[in-house]
């Protein structure tokens, strides 16, 4: 979850260092460092606590430079926020930062007596130690008999001592991407920090050696075999990992999601209906499954919900929505005729991805949906959609959300037709349906001022509750979701018809309701559910289609979506819910893109 960048090159590496920083900050903001090599091969490290912003204030003020470094910033795991406890760290002869979680890393401090050599609480240094005590002048030997004795995931950036031309780097889990310029190799834990330099980049492979020299990257196995990278190169520029004009980077991602959604569907049409041969996804790969499985995490588990309610009436075979982090340790009741969809921005959760081995195990194909190409979660799956959605920087997901609704609309569309459910035209129309609620999106984008007023409420509140039925729950808990990671308002989302069985107990006076009637299958119930919260002093902010007729004094504020049909409100509902979510944030002065505690990409356990 934290941020690497390394660079080997020409170049003055500290400005280079401190730039990738800042465009990984996103990933850990707790504090920063970085490790400069000096032309006389002696290894100058600067650290603080904090933004990065500080550790360029420092830096400023100090006469060093060299043209190979290494940098990273934190999220802390192991240990508290503290100058001792920033990357990068040091054990004699061996500099590193680290990513990820060294599980074993007591009972090799007690193993090997490092107890008064540490000066920090990490298990990074704990690391760094062990590459010391098995360096012996050969970094490769080093490194493959360093793992051996880790348990955990990583990714190291490594400087030997007397190797002061290169940089090393190994992984297990913890992403990794490298590129090879005409201005020198870069490492990074994301694409962000380098596709200022080179477009074209590959995944360092797990458990492979690579070492990075200014004109080339060696990659070898542990065997000692060499290894060849796939290249890979990115669809986006730097300018989309940039604010563009918006003041946070939530915004900017909020305002993306019709072109996201666009790109995403389009593609994968021919003559208006769905369709995979692109991503090689196989004709029939949908048509003989009995049952689907999501395993997803956070956001993107709210999106299997939407997508269970979307397949599962359509369709008529179940579809279970499983916590990834739980299902990779449950007994699941899968086989071959399961498909297992999971669900990733990064393609780098850990727990999504060990759910992922965990199905393949029982035998069930898996389709990915990730947002990264050449991740891991999209290497190891059987097909793989992509969602075309670019770079998103803030933490709380957007427009990624988005585009994971609409490959679920794309994949219920396409099955419905498949297996003789929805006739072509029908699932033309299907389509069609989909495709307008990118306009609805707009709508709800253009007038944002008047969710801005919805916010005064909450951001003086202490609780807040999502209710709906149906679709309009699934859609809830991303709502309720959003608003707690960015506000740190308590919210929960709550099916509306289970109000009387205990929740009703939580609303009193003021307390703000945003409740849902998006479906007219249950339009009523939902609003005598409404009128159950009102009564009791609850202040209503009341979503519904722009064709609803609502009963006087039923709520507060009335908010509505330009849909007609029910399975297509969730898009332009969700994007009130992000607008509400960031209104609230900025109107309690709190840091939009980067709440306390949370980094983006979730690769320890």
């Amino acid at each position: 979850m934290c941020g690497i960048i390394g660079y080997v090159g020409p170049s003055k590496v500290k400005n280079i260092l401190l730039q990738g920083l800042s465009q990984l900050e996103y990933r850990g903001y707790d504090s920063a460092g970085i490790a400069v090599v000096g032309d006389d091969g002696s290894i100058h490290v600067e650290k603080q606590v904090g933004q990065v912003k500080n550790l360029k204030d420092h830096c400023s003020t100090m006469d060093f430079d060299g043209h190979v470094g290494i940098g990273h910033t934190r999220w802390a795991t192991h240990g508290g926020v503290t100058r001792e406890n920033t990357h990068p760290h040091k054990q004699g002869k061996v500099t590193l930062c680290h990513n990820g979680i060294i599980e074993n890393y007591q009972s090799i401090i007690t193993a090997h007596g490092f107890e008064s050599q540490l000066v920090s609480e990490t298990d990074t240094e704990v690391a760094a130690a062990l590459f010391n005590e098995n360096f012996n002048g050969d970094p490769e030997e080093c490194i493959r008999k360093t793992v051996n004795e880790l348990e955990g995931s990583y990714a190291f950036c490594i400087i030997f001592e007397g190797f002061a031309d290169r940089i090393y780097c190994v992984r297990n889990v913890s992403p990794m991407v490298a590129s090879s310029t005409k201005n020198g190799s870069l490492l990074a834990s994301d694409l962000t920090a380098v596709i200022r330099y080179s477009r074209r980049y590959f995944v360092i492979p797990e458990y492979t050696i690579t070492v990075l020299y200014d004109d080339h990257i060696d990659l070898f196995d542990m065997d000692g075999n060499t290894v060849t990278p796939d290249i890979l190169e990115v669809n986006w520029d730097m300018e989309s990992a940039q604010k563009g004009g918006y003041d946070p980077f939530m915004l900017k991602e909020i305002h993306e999601q019709p072109e996201a959604i666009r790109k995403n569907i389009t593609p994968r049409l021919v003559n208006g209906i769905p369709n995979f041969e692109a991503d090689g996804i196989p004709a029939d790969a949908f048509d003989h499954i009995k049952a689907i499985n999501v395993v997803a995490c956070g956001t993107a588990m709210y999106a299997g919900m939407v997508g269970k309610a979307i397949i599962e009436p359509v369709i008529k075979i179940p579809v279970q929505v499983n916590i990834a982090s739980e299902f990779r340790y449950s007994t699941p009741l899968i086989d071959s005729d399961t498909l297992t969809i999971v669900v990733s921005q990064s393609g780098e959760t850990i727990d999504t991805l060990a759910g992922l081995r965990k199905a393949k195990e029982c035998g069930s194909k898996v389709l990915a949906i990730v947002n990264v190409k050449g991740s891991t979660i999209a290497r190891e799956s059987d097909y793989v959609l992509y969602t075309h959605a670019g770079p998103e920087i803030a933490v709380a997901i957007t427009k990624a959300y988005s585009v994971q609704l609409a490959s679920f609309y794309l994949i219920s569309g396409y099955m419905a037709m498949r297996r003789g459910i929805k006739t072509v035209e029908e699932t033309r129309e299907f389509i069609e349906k989909l495709d307008k609620t990118i306009d609805a999106i707009s709508y709800v984008l253009d007038n944002k001022d008047i969710i801005k007023k919805a916010v005064k409420k909450i951001s003086v509140a202490r609780d807040c509750y999502f209710i709906g039925r149906g679709l309009d729950y699934a859609f809830s808990m991303e709502g309720s979701l959003k608003l707690k990671e960015i506000s740190y308002i308590h919210a929960e989302a709550y099916a509306a018809g289970e109000l009387k069985h205990g929740t009703i107990a939580l609303i009193e006076e003021g307390v703000p309701v945003i409740a849902f009637a998006t479906q007219d299958y249950v339009y009523n119930k939902s609003i005598s559910n409404i009128r159950e919260v009102k009564a009791r002093g609850a202040y209503v902010i009341l979503i519904t289609k722009e064709n609803a007729v609502i009963p006087e004094d039923i709520c507060d504020m009335h908010l509505t979506v330009p849909i007609k049909d029910d399975l297509f409100t969730g898009l332009p509902t969700v994007a009130i819910l992000q607008l509400i979510a960031y209104y609230t944030s900025v109107s309690k002065g709190l840091n939009v893109d980067k709440p306390r505690n949370l980094a983006k990409a979730v690769t320890v356990e």
